[in-house]
């Protein structure tokens, strides 16, 4: 099967218009046969609109389709509901659903009771939440929503469930058995489908298996046929049966989930029914294929012919598929059956694609092209009935004609095949097909609880809900039957909108960095020979400078993972290096545009290098295959970012950049292409763990052709960030380290560097997340897990502090320890690593000590092992009451949790925001309203709703904190180049009369009004995610003058960007500074003697860094940046793409 895993694996992002082609090739359908098929299906059409029983499916999109905003509310409302424990929480999803919709226009619009009681049902529930009317109304609509919500309560739950029952066979497999009965009179067949989501623990794939085997057993007594083909079956997900079914455990699945499958199969075969395995994402057909071929491989299988595969015809690689399958069943002598589906994942792969960077989509970008595909390899299927069962699924009935009209044409007798249909759809097309062409019909129905059965239900809603797709048509009857029924073959031909694939994201601004699909096996390969020979060799760092380098003592550089592994030596810089440099630093004098176009140059080698940079990462500071691929993504992002965006104005001058070991070569990459961007000279001083990383990146960016004077290297420890932070040729700082460290650096610029002269400092954060009981568990996990752990926590946006709702908590925990325990600890070169090392044996004793603190004060919750050498520290799970009992932030795999009520929510940012940092902030909810509320009273500069809160992307979600966590401007967000050039100095031509007094600047800061929030900014980025950037009034600004001119002219321009400034009345003394409370930053445009006694009292300042301003204020001196990012597909799919499918 080898031969055809490699076809497979190649054929992932195949050009979507060759595969078309060979499809078309493969249908080998021509006009009269497509003009005949179409005649045939808009027949059907004709036929199904004359029924007085259309399916409700049909007749619910037929209202609530994607269109409409009832639409969308009703699949959230119902995707959550059923989950929520307490009423609180239900009141509130409920009127955040159905209050703001308008239910009125669908009253009686449908041909269904039971749809037209829902509207009315929701219509009145609407009324008397919205509460809109002002006077008597609207104080009686109040009392009777205060009275009612038990009712309303009651009222939508049964609704929620009633829907479910229509979708769902039963709650029980006993229960949907005998539900099926009725149909199987009229001679149809059924596969059962146990609901559930994807197993996040080894006790939920255990209890998965548990069911399926349960399932098998009872199912086992209505196999009465000896035609395996004329009983029951069950369809189980791979992805149900173990909790880390992916590419990167590979090993583990093929030990793992290969006897539990196996195990199955063997007693579906006993009890004489077929078995299906479900498909799943894009990123697991291979090893499905593998696990396939690995169980048919059992003896004992021999003889059966039940065992089933789903394949989806979305997928460029349908055919490929069907061609493994089929040489699978010949080599291993057996006869199997293959369901055909159009795919429930699209929306899904395109987004996932466009996230990674591909050139390409593993699926179709256009519905038609799907249609297509569908009915060349039910074409090809018809071709394989010696060793293939086709089974097809579908409820267009373009597709059933079609497929009958190539059945009849090539001989393939109606036994030889079935259709299949989902419970509650489809009803009346395929019953005229059963008894019309005297086909099988097999009804794949859901079994399972409502709650499982809603997320199942949104699913099938958003798949068949856009106004394009057949479902929803066939009730429309203003729709043509030759329309609905439409030859896909010339659909494909229509004008589109091109998706933009993930190269394309960013244009025509930039190409975006090139993606690595870690779940690819040719990506892989590929990985593996370009950075192989990197894995023992060694490297060399030593200062970059415009001169000949007199470095002090060469040091050895460890492996983090393996202390025996030597990764390099560095040379520290000396005293005299660092003279040497700042002597010789010269601005990069050249044009925007060739800056820009030398540090494009720069990206490429960047990427021409991407197997030694791995290589390095792994090796110098730890980080996993993931992770590295997310690094050197990100630094090829700032700049090609920073290059597209290069200032025309003055550079600063000679900037220092100071960067950190936990992302050695993306933030290092991004603080000095945007001060090279700028046409500043740069001195660079790397974190003294990761020199080797910062060498081999200066020496590319060389050799793209940025000069030496502009940049130069300067490894070494404190002593050379203090020097460079320290001397009067340095014209500004940029620095990503330790708050601590963020105030020294302050101090040493106030006394010594111009007055005015800018810091960039991103510092750290507690950040934390908020997690309700409406939110999906596991998703939430998924997210926390990804959020605390990856990285071995050392990210400065890591989620610190876990808030869960005190409802849900007990269960949530346990589902939380035991995807903890799915985490691999190891060797980060290897894929299947998920935590690797801490950086240090520092930095292990500190983590440690904190944990050992936790374990005696009987906090620690949960830890996994950990290995025996290198700097690992286990990730860990320990219980605090709130964010308060966190000191200080722990920069390691440690999460902290904390319980609270649904009331609570107010206290619970209150405590985030009482400790001064604000870096990243997550929030998981189904609620709208909770969204806004939060995001608006969070003081955090990056908020994350319904997805994990690292990994912010280059251009699409700036990246910066407020208050303690740093001073922005964002990186890789609009502004931040305009902090690299040249500071403007005014001076101001007046005095001050008399002074002022602190108590009085006091009052007046006091006094001051409260600013307004600027227009948000929409940001690029991937289908299915909003990305926004908002500006927010810093506090107060203080207008120092001297003078009242100068005040009232810096007040001036703070308010014409949209800030709040106060005006002094007076000359205020330096030291007032330290203890005033309440202000942003201060306008100066007094003499330098006076200015740098501002800058030393601002500096001597505990809390927030706030700066001097010497000149005219830019935006962000005035405003904070904030960005939300929302995953939009969170309940379920991406209703927006989907809705505008063509």
């Amino acid at each position: 099967m080898s031969d055809h895993l490699a076809a497979l694996e190649a054929a992932t992002y195949a050009d979507e218009g060759e595969t078309l082609a060979r499809l078309i090739d493969t249908a080998a359908l021509d006009h009269a046969a497509r003009a005949r098929i179409v005649a045939s299906a808009a027949e059907l059409v004709r036929d199904i609109r004359q029924r007085t029983n259309p399916g409700l499916m049909e007749v619910f999109l037929a209202e609530y389709g994607l269109s409409t905003d009832e639409g969308i509310a009703l699949m959230c409302l119902a995707e959550a509901l059923l989950r929520v424990p307490d009423a609180e929480t239900i009141d509130a999803l409920i009127e955040d659903k159905i209050a703001p919709s308008n239910w009125g226009k669908h009253i009686g619009a449908s041909t269904s009771p039971l749809v037209n009681a829902s509207t009315w049902a929701l219509m009145l529930t609407g009324k008397v939440l919205e509460d809109r009317e002002p006077g008597l109304i609207g104080t009686l609509r109040g009392a009777v929503k205060r009275l009612g919500e038990p009712v309303i309560r009651t009222a939508v739950g049964r609704a929620m469930k009633e829907m479910g029952k229509q979708f769902v066979l039963g709650e029980t497999i006993t229960g949907a058995m005998d539900r099926a009965a009725g149909m199987e009179e009229k001679g149809y067949t059924y596969s059962y489908d146990m609901l559930g989501e994807a197993a996040k623990t080894d006790a939920d794939a255990k209890r998965y298996h548990l069911a399926y085997s349960r399932a098998i057993t009872a199912i086992a007594a209505a196999c009465t046929s000896g035609d395996i083909r004329e009983n029951p079956g069950i369809s189980v997900k791979l992805s149900a049966l173990h909790p880390r079914y992916e590419v990167a455990q590979h090993a583990r699945v093929m030990e793992e989930l290969v006897p539990r499958l196996r195990s199955l199969a063997l007693l579906a075969k006993s009890a004489g029914m077929g078995l299906n395995i479900d498909a799943e994402e894009a990123d697991r057909l291979a090893i499905s294929l593998e696990v396939i071929d690995t169980v048919l491989s059992e003896p004992a299988l021999a003889g059966w012919d039940g065992f089933g595969v789903v394949v989806q015809a979305y997928g460029q690689r349908a055919g490929l598929a069907l061609d493994a399958l089929y040489t699978l069943a010949r080599r291993r002598d057996r006869r199997i059956m293959v369901r055909l589906v159009k795919g429930a994942y699209w929306d899904t792969e395109i987004k996932q694609a466009q996230v990674e960077g591909i050139d390409g989509f593993p699926v179709f970008t256009r519905k038609a092209a799907t249609d297509v595909s569908y009915i060349a390899n039910a074409r090809k299927l018809l071709g394989m009935t010696d060793r293939i069962y086709p089974q097809f699924a579908t409820h267009n009935a373009h597709t059933v004609a079609a497929i009958l009209d190539m059945a009849r044409s090539d001989g393939v007798g109606a036994g030889a095949y079935e259709f299949q249909r989902l419970h509650g759809m489809g009803e009346a097309l395929h019953d005229i097909v059963l008894n019309g062409q005297n086909t099988r019909c097999r009804i794949y129905a859901p079994v399972g609880a409502h709650r499982d059965l809603l997320a199942y239900l949104v699913r099938r809603l958003l798949e068949n809900g856009a106004n394009s797709s057949f479902v929803n048509q066939i009730v429309d009857k203003d729709v043509p039957p030759e329309e609905v029924a439409r030859d896909p073959f010339a659909a494909i031909e229509d004008p589109r909108t091109e998706l933009p694939t993930g190269p394309e994201l960013f244009q025509p601004e930039r190409v975006n960095s090139k993606g690595f699909d870690l779940t690819h096996a040719p990506t892989l390969a590929a990985i593996e020979q370009a950075r192989a020979p990197f894995a023992t060799g060694e490297w060399h760092a030593a200062p970059l400078l415009a001169g000949e380098a007199r470095p002090l003592a060469i040091a050895d550089v460890v492996n983090p993972a393996d202390a025996a592994d030597r990764a390099g030596t560095v040379a520290v810089a000396s005293p005299a290096d660092t003279e040497a440099a700042l002597a010789a630093a010269t601005a990069w004098d050249n044009t925007p545009e060739r800056r820009g176009a030398i540090l494009s140059r720069a990206a490429e080698l960047y990427e021409a290098h991407f197997g030694e940079l791995f290589a390095l990462l792994a090796r110098e500071a730890g980080k996993s295959m993931p992770d590295a691929v997310a690094e050197l993504r990100e630094a090829v992002d700032f700049l090609r970012y920073y290059a597209a965006n290069a200032p025309t104005t003055p550079p600063a001058g000679v900037f220092t950049c100071i960067s950190p070991w936990n992302f050695p070569l993306a933030i290092f990459t991004g603080q000095i292409s945007a001060a090279l961007a700028a046409g500043n000279a740069v001195l660079a001083k790397p974190a003294e763990q990761t020199p080797l990383i910062a060498h081999r990146a200066v020496t590319l960016l060389h050799e793209a052709g940025v000069p030496r004077a502009a940049l130069q290297l300067l490894p070494g420890d404190g002593a050379v960030g203090a020097a460079l932070t320290s001397d009067a040729r340095v014209d500004g700082v940029a620095f990503t380290g330790s708050t601590e460290t963020a105030m020294l650096i302050r101090r040493a610029m106030a006394d010594n560097l111009a007055p005015g002269a800018p810091l960039l400092a991103e510092t750290g954060g507690l950040n934390a997340m908020i997690v309700d009981s409406t939110a999906l568990p596991e998703q939430a996990i998924t997210a926390i897990v990804e959020s605390a752990f990856q990285s071995a926590g050392q990210r400065c946006s890591a989620l610190r502090c876990l808030y869960v709702q005190e409802d849900i908590a007990a269960p949530f925990t346990e589902m939380l320890k035991g995807a903890m325990d799915e985490l691999s600890m190891g060797n980060p070169w290897q894929l299947s690593t998920d935590c690797g090392p801490v950086i240090d044996e520092e930095a292990r004793a500190g983590i440690a000590a904190h944990i050992e603190a936790a374990r005696r004060d009987g906090q620690l919750i949960h830890e996994l092992r950990t290995p025996n050498s290198g700097t690992y520290i286990a990730p860990t799970l320990i219980s605090v009451s709130g964010i308060g009992d966190l000191e200080r932030e722990v920069f390691g795999p440690v999460l902290h949790l904390a319980t609270f009520k649904s009331h609570e929510l107010d206290d619970v940012i209150n405590a985030i925001n009482a400790t001064g940092y604000g870096l990243t902030f997550g929030l998981q909810t189904r609620i709208d309203d909770r969204v806004q509320h939060v995001s608006d009273r969070i003081r955090a500069g990056n908020i994350y709703v319904n997805r994990n809160q690292i990994g912010a992307i280059v251009g699409s979600q700036p990246f910066g904190g407020e208050g303690l966590s740093g001073t922005g401007p964002k990186a890789g967000g609009p502004h931040y180049l305009d902090r690299f050039t040249a500071v403007s100095v005014e001076r101001a031509a007046g005095a001050w009369n008399g002074p002022m007094t602190r108590n009085a600047a006091q009052e007046r800061l006091n006094a001051a009004p409260v600013g307004k929030e600027g227009s948000p900014l929409s940001l690029p980025g991937p289908t299915g995610e909003s990305n926004v950037l908002t500006t927010l009034p810093r506090a107060a600004l203080l207008c120092l003058g001297p003078g009242v001119e100068a005040a009232q002219e810096q007040a001036r321009m703070v308010r014409a960007l949209g800030g709040v400034a106060v005006e002094a009345t007076g000359a205020l003394t330096p030291d007032a500074l330290i203890h005033l409370t309440g202000f942003g930053g201060v306008l100066f445009w007094g003499a330098d003697e006076d200015a740098r006694k501002m800058e030393q009292a601002l500096a001597a300042r505990s809390g927030p860094i706030r700066p001097l301003i010497t000149g005219a204020p830019d935006v962000t001196r005035v405003m904070e940046e904030r960005h939300v990012c929302v995953d939009t597909t969170a309940s379920g799919g991406n209703a927006a793409l989907l809705g505008g499918m063509g």
